[in-house]
């Protein structure tokens, strides 16, 4: 039975390319490398990293700031009553809280925006990739991790960036 399936994926592999695109229903592409080598991915994931890189470096500064009141507030607490430190301590650790709860929402909103550009992307380059499809003569294009085997012969990863970048450029 082993040599049945081996035979059989040989054929398949064999197949002249021209036949099997000839023949093809179904193309696979990889959308990731789609995303990542077309002009208007690179724009956009050069965006996301841009508001990723602004984000840390709000948080970097912050997390300075919390850490030096700290230190004043330890250095200070010998000469203060308990009362008057357990005070500053609160006020301090509301403090941190409300600065959690802020840089959480804007991680959140990092993450929205880099849906929403995923989204955005997806939908501008729906209307290519059909094109090819339907120049290929095919009725269906898998996202390359869904294959389990596949000739490299309707693989149109090349033709879509090619054809996106010829089309539609950086996006903007």
């Amino acid at each position: 039975m082993h040599w049945l399936r081996a035979f059989l994926i040989w054929v398949v592999l064999a197949v002249p390319a021209a036949a099997q695109q000839q023949s093809t229903s179904v193309l696979i592409i990889d959308r990731e490398r789609v995303f990542l080598e077309t002009a208007f991915g690179q724009r956009l994931t050069q965006e996301l990293t841009e508001m990723a890189t602004q984000l840390q470096a709000e948080n970097d500064a912050i997390v300075a700031t919390l850490t030096e009141e700290e230190r004043s507030l330890t250095q200070r607490r010998p000469e203060m009553t308990p009362e008057e430190f357990r005070a500053e301590a609160a006020a301090f650790d509301i403090k941190v809280q409300e600065v959690r709860r802020v840089r959480d929402a804007k991680t959140i909103d990092l993450q929205i925006a880099n849906t929403d550009a995923r989204a955005q992307f997806d939908t501008a380059v729906q209307g290519i990739i059909a094109t090819i499809m339907i120049e290929r003569g095919a009725s269906l294009v898998l996202d390359e991790r869904t294959a389990v085997l596949a000739v490299t012969a309707i693989n149109v990863t090349d033709a879509a960036i090619a054809r996106i970048d010829a089309e539609l450029g950086d996006g903007s």
